[in-house]
This record gives C-alpha cells, structure tokens and sequence, in this order.
C-alpha cells in the first residue's frame, strides 16, 4: 500500500451560491434594522426623555427659590386663591411652564414650548412638549391644548392611553401652579382639529371650564389617527404658597 493511499481525500469545494450570500445579507440587514429600532425606539427615548427631564428641572430653578413656602398637607382642603393668574403668550419656540403626570412616573417631568413645530418644539431635547398657539394659557378658561410624541424624541406621551378618571395634571410656570383632573379621552382624524377649540369638539361655543388638552399621534408607530386626553382644572396655587404635595420633591431645592 503506497503513502497515497493512506491521505485522505479532500472533499471537492463547493461553490458559493448567490442565493446563499444573498441570503447572508439579507440576514445582516434585518439585525441592522433591529438594532436601529431599538436604539431609536427604546434607547433613543431614555436618553432624550432624560435630557428632557433634566430641563424642565433648570427651568424650574432659573425661576428662582419659593420663599416660605408652607410643607404641602395632602389631606388638606385646597385653598381658594381666587381667580389664576394667567401668563402671556411666551416667545415662540420658547419654554414657558412645566408639566407633571404622575401616571407617567414619580419623575416625569417636562418643559412646555410654545408653539408645535417639530424640530424647534416637539423633536427638541429640552422641550418635547408644545402649546397649540392661539389655544389658551395654563389657568386661562378655554382650553390649554398641548402635543407631544409617543415614540422617538423622549417619547413624552407613550403613556397616554393609561391615563385613569380623577388623574392629576400639573402644570408650573413662574406664577404658581394649575392642578387639572383627567376626564376622557376621544380618537380623531389628523384633520380633527375641533379638540383645539375653546370648547373641544364644539365651534364658536362660549368657554366657561379651564380645560387642558393633551394629543398625541395613534397608535403607536403611526400617525393615522390622533389620542386626545382631556380635563378639567381644579384649582390653583400661586408659588409663594408652595407646590402641591405631589410633585413637592420636584421642588425641594428650590424652597
């Protein structure tokens, strides 16, 4: 038996199919893809979502300490203040208040820009959530509608949907703080813009509540219809009294 005989045989290659590389890549493409929604979709919102937040904590502060201010009694009555003190219309692209859904988490936090546009507002790493201009101020009776996204760019209002009857709304500026309560929610058209009125849903009706308005696009992923969530103010507190117990901790520092 010769040496040849005892190596073994090689196996004949095979030549690389189209299909197969076709295949392959397709393969990396689709994990690509992947990746990239998460990054935009999950991870994209965390780190926008917090450079939001962090915002709206500035904004807070630049508005200066709350001198006084008496600790909050969660079980107390709320005060009458009389009538809220209602603000100008801001400058546009420019932050005027701040909003608290405690739905939303214990640390959610935002700053209201004036105005809608996307990328000077609603796609904004220190904004993320827009007053509707020509809609009313924060206190003001008519209707303080505002906007913002529920996936990408912070994802301010993802949670709208699980919003709950009785549901506090916060909102702060520099002259105090407007509590409202949620009430309902409605699904319109994009063209729907009678929620914006004095008066949702209701042309040339005369106002007589102080209702905010808060939209988002719906569902998620898609911007075929419009998620609206309303209520109803409750009352308010000028900042020398103090924040509601609620969102206090928010304002800890500035005390």
């Amino acid at each position: 038996m010769t040496s040849d005989a005892l190596r073994p045989r090689r196996r004949p290659r095979r030549g690389v199919s189209v299909i197969g590389v076709l295949g392959e890549l397709l393969i990396t493409a689709g994990l690509l893809v992947v990746l990239f929604l998460g990054w935009q979709v999950w991870w994209n919102d965390i780190v926008v979502g917090g450079q939001q937040a962090t915002a709206a904590q500035e904004l807070t502060e630049q508005w200066g300490p709350i001198e006084s201010a008496p600790t909050p009694d969660p079980s107390a009555d709320p005060q009458d203040y009389g009538d809220p003190v209602v603000s100008a219309v801001a400058a546009e692209h420019s932050g005027f208040a701040t909003i608290y859904v405690p739905r939303f988490g214990a640390d959610w936090q935002r700053v209201v820009g004036e105005g809608v546009d996307m990328s000077e507002v609603l796609n904004d790493t220190t904004l993320g959530v827009g007053h509707y201009e020509g809609t009313q101020m924060p206190g003001e009776v008519g209707n303080f509608a505002v906007a913002a996204h529920r996936q990408t760019h912070g994802g301010s209002f993802n949670q709208i949907n699980q919003l709950a009857v009785g549901d506090p709304i916060y909102v702060a500026t520099a002259d105090g703080f407007y509590t409202y309560r949620y009430r309902s929610t409605e699904y319109v058209l994009p063209t729907g813009v009678g929620v914006l009125d004095p008066v949702p849903q209701v042309e040339n009706a005369q106002a007589g509540d102080r209702i905010i308005t808060l939209t988002a696009c719906n569902p998620l992923f898609s911007t075929a219809e419009r998620i609206v969530a309303y209520g109803v103010m409750e009352s308010w507190q000028p900042r020398s009294a103090g924040p509601p117990a609620e969102i206090a901790h928010f304002f800890s520092g500035a005390a």
